[in-house]
């Protein structure tokens, strides 16, 4: 019997814990998490395991419980505790853990690590950015691309601290007065900020699982920051994603995914020229596909939380597998089969979320029937109560993931299978709809368009 111990507690390690539990018999799921996830809880007691809740960044509480449960493999879900070093500590320990240690982690949570360690090994894929300490020195840089930036703390902000002009900022005052802000109150827990051009084209999401030299790509996804539909209001985690059934997107060919994945490859090898460390684990690049092609926005070093749904819930070979070959370095592509199959995941999100969400509002929830609408469900943020009330915590509540032959009938499923939650809870109806995917594929061909 192989012990998995999952790190984390939200929608996305709910995916992970589900992909875990269809190993089989010979797997036993223990999760370590930091508030107490209802679905995970559930599957580590169906599958012969157990679960306890503490703080997921504090590596000796989370490698004390590891040992005292006899654990021999671990996944790490949220980035906060791999800048913790929860993975070192585990494999000080001789865990066998399939997530990176803090200083590869570092490609995420140290922005201008990242982008120097891209400039100085020549990796393709950036824009022009500055790093700045100093606000003065920030604003000098605005003016100069005209106001037309990205202004993005350097460290950590769960994807929440990045604003762009033209979405967040509406000239290069506000771009200025944020570069500020981020360096006098440390936003990030690091006093700089990271300035970068303005890229224009369509985001796209590649993750893939990464042993040493050996890089092997998921699905790519398309993933919608903003709150509200039709693009509008404030940055969230994400409130939804789709994928297709090909594993590219609409707007996203083969050629652009071969070059985003090899952007990733190089970056992982510039890595270890630079650290001599080896990247294991699941690697994350957010992509910008401009008229010259991909260009990185940022790497995680984990799964995306939503994109770890779309994903997970198409994965046809055994993911506890490919956790252990990330491990030995040997993970191939025969780790990484995929269904040819379309997803969309919206996500369910307190009355006022993402900056004044309603805590502790009841919901009901229709398991049954969400599975009868061909979607899966995945909790989130959500608290169960001693006479097993399913309550909002002020995050984002729960993920459904529409699964079908292509994205619209995905996306129905989705849309269908999310009134089977009822409660003071809102989602993003325009995500995998046509109207929308439509406008991402026009607006690429204007883009490239421009370019020739």
């Amino acid at each position: 019997m192989v012990k998995v111990l999952l790190v984390g507690n939200g929608g996305r390690e709910h995916a992970m814990a589900s992909a875990i539990c269809r190993s089989g018999e010979s797997v036993s799921l223990c999760a370590f998490m930091g508030s107490n996830n209802p679905g995970i809880a559930r599957l580590a007691k169906q599958n012969g395991g157990e679960s306890v809740v503490g703080s997921v960044s504090s590596p000796e509480s989370v490698a004390k419980w590891a040992e005292s449960r006899g654990i021999g493999l671990a996944v790490i879900g949220p980035e906060s505790a791999l800048e913790a070093g929860v993975a070192d500590r585990l494999s000080e320990n001789g865990v066998r853990c399939a997530s990176p240690l803090k200083s590869a982690a570092r490609l995420e949570s140290d922005k201008s690590f990242c982008r120097n360690l891209m400039k100085k090994y020549g990796v393709p894929g950036q824009p022009e950015f500055g790093i700045f300490p100093d606000g003065a020195k920030a604003g000098e840089m605005i003016r100069r691309l005209g106001g037309n930036v990205a202004v993005k703390p350097a460290g950590l902000t769960a994807g929440k601290g990045v604003k762009v002009s033209g979405v967040h900022l509406k000239d290069a005052a506000e771009a200025e007065a944020y570069a500020r802000e981020v360096i006098d109150n440390s936003i990030g827990g690091i006093r700089a900020v990271l300035v970068e051009e303005k890229l224009e084209g369509e985001e796209f999401t590649l993750q893939a699982f990464v042993s040493g030299s050996r890089i092997v790509g998921m699905p790519a996804v398309q993933d919608h920051k903003l709150a509200f539909e039709g693009d509008r209001g404030p940055n969230t985690g994400g409130m939804g994603s789709y994928s297709d059934a090909n594993h590219l997107l609409p707007f996203v060919g083969r050629g652009d995914y071969d070059e985003g994945l090899e952007i990733m490859r190089k970056a992982v090898f510039a890595l270890k020229r630079e650290t001599g460390e080896d990247y294991r684990g699941v690697l994350y690049g957010q992509f910008m596909l401009t008229g010259k092609g991909p260009e990185l926005i940022e790497f995680n070093a984990r799964f995306g939380d939503p994109e770890a749904m779309n994903v997970l819930s198409v994965l046809e070979s055994d993911y506890v597998e490919a956790l252990e070959r990330m491990v030995d370095g040997t993970v191939s592509q025969k780790d990484a089969r995929f269904a040819g199959k379309a997803t969309v995941c919206k996500y369910l999100v307190p009355s006022g979320y993402p900056d004044s969400p309603k805590k502790g509002a009841p919901i009901t929830v229709d398991e049954r029937r969400i599975g009868e609408a061909g979607a899966r469900l995945y909790f989130g943020a959500v608290h169960e109560s001693p006479d097993g009330r399913l309550l909002t915590t002020g995050s984002r509540t729960a993920g459904i993931v529409g699964v079908a032959d292509g994205i619209g009938g995905a996306e129905a499923a989705a849309e269908r299978a999310c009134s089977f939650v009822r409660g003071d809870v809102f989602h993003r109806r325009d995500i995998g709809t046509a109207a929308l995917v439509a406008r991402r594929v026009e607006h690429m061909a204007r883009i490239r368009g421009r370019s020739r």
